[in-house]
């Protein structure tokens, strides 16, 4: 499972001209899932993501964590993240999981954001969306459950 994680001061998701998520001061996680992904890799990246302290603290000092700061994560799908361009230059996504896997992984990663005390609004699962956001610093961090980078 990859994770993108982004300090934002806002962030939305729009399906169909419609808002279904948004935040302010939070981070913005677009989250890819492969077929070899169990719930491990779900629980062991919502308790990096909701520990990662990324926020300034009172000196100035990258040093507090999403919750300290009353952040929100806002959780998006992206089995982009699993594109592999090496040959060619076309994205080839076999390592992306199949929807149904991926939804429920997905869903369960949601879960445990929440089951950590953080407010977690979504995107939409397999739709069209528009995101946006503000990238605070900018600070963005890719993290992997592999631990590959």
């Amino acid at each position: 499972m990859r994770a993108v994680v982004q300090r934002v001061s806002r962030a939305s998701v729009t399906v169909e001209n419609v808002v279904v998520g948004a935040i302010d001061r939070g981070l913005l996680v677009l989250l890819g899932v492969t077929h070899a992904d169990t719930e491990t890799a779900a629980d062991y990246l919502a308790e990096k993501i909701a520990g990662l302290r990324i926020f300034e603290d009172d000196a100035g000092k990258i040093n507090l964590s999403v919750a300290e700061v009353d952040g929100a994560v806002l959780a998006v799908s992206q089995f982009t993240l699993y594109g592999d361009v090496r040959k060619g230059k076309r994205p080839s996504f076999d390592e992306a999981a199949r929807p149904e896997q991926a939804r429920q992984l997905y869903e369960y990663f949601v879960e445990r954001i929440r089951a950590l005390g953080l407010r977690c609004e979504t995107g939409r699962f397999q739709e069209m969306m528009l995101v946006e956001l503000v990238n605070d610093g900018p600070v963005t961090i890719l993290l992997d459950s592999e631990k590959s980078f």
